[in-house]
């Protein structure tokens, strides 16, 4: 099976192209535009494999897509790139419509295009693999889960992109034919996480002795699933998933952010236990909330475990001590990117007035 994957150099797409690298009989083209949040470094354990192959380019430019189609020749297009940081959705949400939005356009015209030209045999196996977040859905009261029909309503610059992405998708599959399949998922965590994101900028705050910013009164909730599970998860969709379906994934991790700082704290103590500060109410910083913040995420992942038997191997605290070990071992990854990139300053403040 031969697949492209969008977004490849990305936290997700790079699990999920070292993945499809490892498995017998894929070939897996990495397409991405190398944005600030993407780093080759990500897939440099398979950029020796003849099974994998990368291509830099902007999802937006229809002419080198239409080119990257035409030479590789997919089974299958697994479609991640995107911009998905809220705070900066927040300061900057243009860029976030072109990429999302426009983006995922051009690649379905370019994926449908292409599927036509295809002979029978391989229109019934060609795949475009959609993937999404929970936050489409908007925002949970104290109680209940997301399921694939729950209405969207998107609160951020950042999900409403994704919302009308998953809209055309769906549109591709009931107007042109496209043979689609949709997921969401929960918030993803692990190795190689862009610092922007909270639990590698928390780990990164103690290793460095500087004050943990939780937003409001730290008890907004997210379900956390582990990027690798995640993968298996994809993987699965793509090849087991019925088309034209949704797939809700998520690792039924449901933790407040207080709580997670917490975790994180006492877990990067367990391991450092020379790092500076000794309590963590002497750490933490509460500060104004971010913006339209949703209280509550949660997803259901009944359809994804009883129809295509996925579950997931991490817990949260199995997880969550994986990834603190993993930033650890690696500062050499992500010394440069505080130093060249992003320095750990707080986004999304330019709506606050």
């Amino acid at each position: 099976m031969k697949v492209i994957v969008t977004g490849g150099a990305g936290f997700i797409g790079s699990a999920v192209c070292r993945l499809l690298a490892g498995k017998n009989g894929c070939e897996v083209l990495n397409l991405d535009k190398l944005t600030y949040a993407a780093d080759m470094r990500t897939v440099g354990v398979i950029s020796g494999r003849r099974n994998y192959s990368f291509v830099q380019e902007d999802i937006c430019n229809k002419p080198s897509v239409e080119k990257v189609f035409e030479n590789f020749q997919p089974d299958a297009v697994m479609h991640l790139a995107a911009e998905s940081h809220v705070d900066r959705s927040i300061d900057g949400p243009a860029e976030f419509i072109q990429t999302n939005v426009v983006g995922t356009f051009t690649l379905l015209e370019v994926a449908r295009d292409y599927f036509n030209g295809l002979d029978d045999v391989a229109k019934r196996h060609f795949r475009f693999h959609h993937v999404s977040t929970d936050e489409v859905f908007g925002t949970l009261g104290n109680e209940g889960l997301f399921t694939e029909e729950t209405p969207y309503a998107p609160n951020s610059p950042y999900s409403a992109s994704k919302a009308g992405a998953d809209h055309l998708v769906r549109a591709w599959h009931h107007t042109y034919g496209l043979p689609v399949i949709i997921s969401n998922s929960s918030n993803n965590y692990g190795p190689y996480q862009f610092p922007e994101k909270l639990i590698p900028l928390m780990i990164l705050n103690i290793l460095r002795g500087k004050k943990l910013p939780v937003y409001g009164n730290g008890q907004n909730t997210r379900n956390w699933l582990h990027v690798e599970d995640h993968a298996e998860a994809l993987f699965t969709i793509l090849t087991k998933g019925k088309l034209g379906e949704k797939y809700n994934v998520g690792g039924c991790n449901e933790v407040n952010n207080l709580e997670v700082v917490r975790k994180i704290f006492d877990t990067v103590r367990a391991l450092v236990p020379e790092t500076g500060c000794k309590k963590f109410d002497d750490i933490v910083e509460f500060v104004p909330d971010r913006p339209g913040h949703d209280w509550r995420y949660a997803i259901d992942p009944t359809k994804i475990r009883t129809e295509l038997g996925w579950t997931p191997k991490y817990s949260f605290d199995t997880g969550l001590l994986h990834t603190v070990k993993w930033y650890i071992e690696h500062r050499d990854w992500w010394e440069p990117i505080l130093k060249n990139k992003y320095s750990g300053e707080r986004l999304g403040q330019r709506a606050v007035k």
